[in-house]
């Protein structure tokens, strides 16, 4: 079940976190994968390689800024001529930086949308052809509870891109579910990742660890939570769901929603 036997995967952000997680269980269900990192971040890629290479599968890996259509182009490019086309494109490439409203300038409210949302556009802009061609694709965007089921305070540029994300899939499920082609958001709660860990934009490892009780399944998530559930959604067996947002959160915003009502 949900293997991916001859399929190829693009996967963005990919050097850590969900990304590195996504593409490790991809290779192990048997696919090629083209991935995509961005060397400022610090996280190195050559360990995502050598463990997606140790189970034989092929990887292709380029220096990506999900801003540039250039960048972009050329590791899809890559993933036709070397790899022989893209099946499953993840767009999970995203940044977070803690801002309240009234200091948020517009380089970094465009920053923010340009990365979480317009990256994700430019990626799946260069992989839908080839879907189209082949008559089976796999898009799956990384959003995020916040700005879909939750609220995120000082992080509203953050969670407008999220939420923008889900109004993307649904539009590309309906206009090319014709051509074999599933969209799908999904949001993942708190999950220990960089990001996450990161004390000064996001909650820190204090914070993470104090959180982990309160979520109704008595842990945070990891990344291979997430990356199991991209897994199915690359599958053929996912044939027949598009155009969802999938919450992925161990229940955590049921019950945030719970202690806010009272209820």
């Amino acid at each position: 079940m949900f293997e991916m036997t001859n399929r190829v995967a693009l996967i963005t952000g990919a050097a850590s976190g969900i990304g590195a997680a996504t593409a490790r269980i991809f290779a192990a269900a048997g696919a090629d994968l083209a991935l995509a990192w961005y060397p400022p971040d610090g996280h190195d890629i050559e360990l995502v390689r050598r463990d997606v290479e140790a189970m034989g599968r092929r990887c292709v890996v380029e220096a990506v800024d999900v801003t540039s259509t250039n960048d972009v182009a050329r590791l899809t490019q890559r993933a036709v001529d070397e790899l022989g086309g893209v099946h499953v494109a993840v767009a999970n490439a995203g940044i977070a930086h803690k801002i309240s409203l009234e200091n948020l300038d517009d380089d970094a409210w465009s920053r923010t949308i340009d990365v979480d949302l317009n990256g994700a556009w430019r990626v799946f802009r260069q992989c839908i052809p080839h879907m189209k061609a082949q008559n089976f694709g796999r898009l799956i965007a990384t959003s995020s509870i916040a700005g879909t089921v939750l609220g995120w305070p000082e992080h509203s540029h953050y969670a407008a891109a999220k939420g923008g994300l889900v109004g993307l899939m649904k539009a590309l499920a309906a206009e090319y579910g014709p051509f074999g082609i599933t969209a799908n958001a999904v949001a993942p709660g708190v999950i220990r990742t960089p990001q996450a860990l990161d004390p000064v934009n996001s909650l820190g490892p204090e914070m993470l660890d104090a959180l982990g009780p309160k979520v109704p399944v008595g842990r945070v998530g990891t990344p291979e939570d997430i990356g199991y559930v991209y897994q199915f959604l690359a599958s053929q067996e996912a044939a027949y769901l598009t155009g969802q947002l999938i919450v992925v959160d161990g229940a955590l915003s049921l019950a945030y929603s719970t202690e806010e009502t009272g209820s």
